[in-house]
């Protein structure tokens, strides 16, 4: 069987109702860069391997769910503080359990945006 060779850089599609606005809220409340190119409407924070494709909603309501994006932070606590300054609004707090740290916020259309600890 021959080998499938994939490259390195990946991107994971999010459905939002408006592609620029919610570029905007990436790059303004989570210091995203951001990339627009007709549809094609992507975010990452600088220095990452990955990107998050905005993929707009075409017609019909949005239904926000739980999109299970997740980023880890080595300071979950401080990152809080830093994103409550630029207006971020958490559903979760800071928490701390035994298995680490967490928090967890919505993007403008209501998908869940998780930051947890960085393991060591």
């Amino acid at each position: 069987m021959r080998r499938v060779v994939f490259n390195r850089n990946f991107s994971v599609a999010v459905v939002v109702s408006n592609g620029k606005r919610s570029a905007r809220w990436y790059s303004e409340k989570l210091g995203f860069e951001s990339s627009v190119q007709g549809h094609w409407v992507t975010v990452w924070p600088k220095g990452a391997a990955w990107k998050i494709h905005l993929c707009q909603q075409r017609k019909g309501k949005l239904e926000p769910g739980n999109t299970g994006i997740s980023f880890y932070a080595k300071d979950v606590e401080g990152t809080v503080k830093e994103l409550k300054k630029r207006g971020v609004k958490f559903e979760t707090d800071f928490t701390k359990s035994e298995w680490g740290s967490l928090a967890m916020l919505k993007d403008p259309d209501g998908n869940d945006i998780w930051i947890n600890e960085d393991a060591p």
